[in-house]
């Protein structure tokens, strides 16, 4: 499989390719009721820049070259556990979303899945998503082969733990304990402590979606913990990127409501480094992925593209 030429042909290409992927990726009906069924594909079928599972192809593409494999098994391999990362982030989008959460009615630029369908259906359709993410996860890739059976319960594990209390999850409860009246637990954060909620809330699945890629391909030790340094830093520049997005860009942009942390006074990379520093630091954390990557053996690889798409998006 030839990369295409340019950065948006490849991110074009791989997200048709997951598209093609969820639209079966969810069970149909009847097996799964059409009520439940419809408010997951609802927010699974919104969009978005499918970042997380594109990551994964690109970790795979990566390991491939590095090992002069099949580009093309390579993505056959990883394309679950890319769709499987999306069902999981969408889960988690529908739930920040709640009144209980984040409380917001807007996200890729639609109403909210609990806008639309009652907050009851919105909590039962994003179990519903993470659920089938792990089914996903067990059921493929079919294969008889032991080294392939052992990659993938490795990756079942590295995605577990990005999503659960020691990851996603874990980052979302030190997030919604933050009281920025000044009588919570998270009052007075620092920035060593936003940098490790964010680590958990938004980098452990960037990172996982990277590992996994580079696991399901067959990579060693060393490249795997390579992949692993690059993802973290891409999850810290992610993060970055969208705290300064709150403060630059309008709704429309974001396809979200802009500016809710600033209005809640919640710590940002902005409000404590300032929008040039935090802008400086997300490309730093390219550059450090670079260093990590050509001495791991890595090449120039689409990793590093879009490492640096993170940093230059807009949305």
């Amino acid at each position: 499989m030839t990369p295409p030429v340019t950065l948006e042909a490849y991110l074009d290409a791989r997200r048709a390719e997951v598209e093609a992927a969820l639209a079966h990726a969810l069970p149909p009906a009847p097996d799964c009721p059409a009520i439940v069924g419809e408010a997951m594909r609802y927010s699974l079928d919104a969009g978005g820049k499918r970042l997380r599972p594109i990551l994964c192809l690109a970790a795979a593409d990566a390991v491939a070259g590095q090992r002069g494999t099949d580009p093309a098994e390579a993505h056959a391999l990883a394309l679950p556990a890319a769709c499987a990362l999306e069902l999981i982030h969408t889960y988690s989008l529908v739930h920040d979303d709640l009144p209980a959460m984040d409380n917001d009615t807007m996200r890729r630029g639609k109403p909210t899945l609990h806008v639309v369908a009652g907050e009851g259906m919105a909590i039962l359709a994003g179990d519903g998503l993470l659920t089938e993410a792990f089914a996903l996860l067990a059921r493929e890739p079919v294969s008889e082969d032991p080294a392939v059976i052992s990659r993938r319960l490795q990756v079942v594990g590295v995605i577990a733990t990005a999503a659960g209390g020691t990851g996603m999850v874990g980052g979302q409860a030190l997030d919604l304990a933050m009281d920025p009246q000044g009588s919570g637990p998270g009052a007075s954060i620092d920035a060593a402590a936003l940098r490790a909620m964010h680590a958990r809330k938004t980098g452990a699945l960037i990172t996982a979606a990277a590992v996994a890629g580079a696991v399901i391909a067959g990579g060693d030790a060393s490249a795997v913990a390579a992949i692993r340094r690059c993802g973290e830093r891409f999850g810290l520049a992610f993060q970055i990127v969208d705290d300064v997005l709150d403060v630059e860009a309008t709704s429309a942009d974001l396809g979200k409501t802009a500016g809710k942390d600033a209005a809640a006074g919640k710590p940002t990379y902005p409000a404590l480094y300032g929008l040039a520093e935090s802008k400086q630091m997300a490309r730093a954390c390219i550059d450090d992925a670079a260093t990590d990557l050509r001495a791991a053996g890595f090449g120039d690889t689409r990793l590093l593209d879009i490492g640096r798409w993170i940093v230059d998006r807009t949305h």
